[in-house]
């Protein structure tokens, strides 16, 4: 069936029926979990990454839809430096979770890996991976230029490697195309479909004109969300992996037993960002220290505007804003994170969540 059958009939592409979710319980749309291997002051690496682990297995039980985690360098509060390789290691610890990259930054790597290491994870974990993409360096230039060694693309030249990415992927370059004869091994009957991510209006469209679902990183980009969302919706053009648009936004979300319980942990990831943006990231700090800092009037400000756009509160708080901005943005689906210090906090923030909406009761 063609894409303008498709369109007239309206059916879905069978790539399609895999990216969109099935809400559950008593949620109007399909909730998700965007994880960053927290590493918060006093823990090792190691311990952020058995969370991880053991965060994805308890998403699973809870019935989150899918689980991504993202690629970030430089960090030392993010322990997710290569999404590929955790991806591997949390599908070997789940069965049923859909896995994915929210996202892997495309410039700093050849088009090529990219297709080997997802089309293994597809092989590895048919039917339950997704392929994220960012044209941000995830990082300062320093460790960009370290990267991308002997890479001569950068984000300004994403287009096209999105676009050979792609025919690796498909194993379908055009006659005469120098890399007509490269196989990305392995690659089976199936492979993962494509999110282009973004904090800005470019993916927007660039996900709309190839008719790619789009997930938009309200958690940092809030005053874009609205503009870019609707940049996605009027660029959309049916293809042959959607019919009409999809979109995600990832949300900051605290939730704990009260308000000032949730605002307290949610102050120490502002306090950490508020470092990232200074050039002198580290660990994720504790909600004592975040309120022991000193902060100057402009930083205060900046902690201010942070936490204004987290949804916290207590479970039922967090479900009422997360449905207020569901409303507010349209999206189709909600992608929470709750990148704060503690495995039990956000353990905690994430069980509730699921439980104010009787996510695994409705699976």
């Amino acid at each position: 069936m063609t894409t303008e059958d498709q369109q007239e009939h309206g059916t879905e592409p069978p790539i399609g029926a895999a990216i969109r979710g099935a809400a559950r319980g008593t949620a109007p749309a399909p909730l998700s979990i965007l994880d960053l291997a927290t590493v918060g002051v006093g823990y090792t690496p190691a311990e952020a990454l058995a969370a991880t682990t053991e965060l994805a297995r308890r998403a699973e039980q809870w019935g989150y839809h899918r689980f991504w985690v993202a690629e970030h360098h430089g960090m030392p509060g993010v322990a997710s430096s290569n999404p590929a390789v955790l991806l591997a290691h949390l599908g070997a610890n789940t069965t049923t979770l859909r896995l994915g990259s929210g996202g892997v930054m495309l410039p700093n790597h050849a088009p090529l890996a990219i297709a080997e290491q997802f089309g293994l994870l597809e092989a590895l974990h048919p039917g339950r991976i997704d392929l994220g993409l960012g044209r941000a360096p995830g990082t300062d230039p320093a460790t960009a230029r370290a990267l991308r060694r002997g890479l001569t693309e950068g984000a300004d030249d994403f287009p096209q490697q999105l676009a050979e990415l792609t025919h690796f992927l498909d194993g379908d370059f055009p006659s005469g195309h120098p890399y007509a004869r490269l196989t990305a091994v392995p690659k089976g009957a199936d492979r993962p479909p494509i999110w282009l991510l973004g904090s800005s209006g470019f993916s927007a469209q660039l996900a709309g004109r190839l008719g790619l679902p789009f997930a938009f990183a309200h958690h940092f980009s809030s005053a874009n969300t609205v503009p870019a969302l609707d940049l996605y919706q009027t660029s959309f053009r049916p293809s042959d992996v959607l019919s009409e648009p999809y979109a995600l936004i990832g949300v900051s979300a605290v939730a704990a037993d009260d308000e000032p319980t949730a605002r307290r942990l949610a102050r120490s990831a502002a306090l950490g960002m508020l470092r990232l943006r200074r050039g002198t990231p580290g660990p994720i700090p504790t909600p004592e220290e975040a309120e022991e800092y000193p902060y100057s009037p402009v930083e205060a400000d900046f902690i201010d505007s942070w936490l204004d756009n987290v949804v916290l509160g207590d479970a039922g708080q967090v479900a009422d804003g997360l449905e207020a901005l569901r409303k507010r943005t349209g999206v189709n689906e909600l992608m929470v994170t709750s990148h704060i210090h503690g495995h039990a906090a956000r353990f905690r923030s994430y069980d509730l969540i699921a439980e104010a909406y009787g996510l695994t009761a409705g699976g």
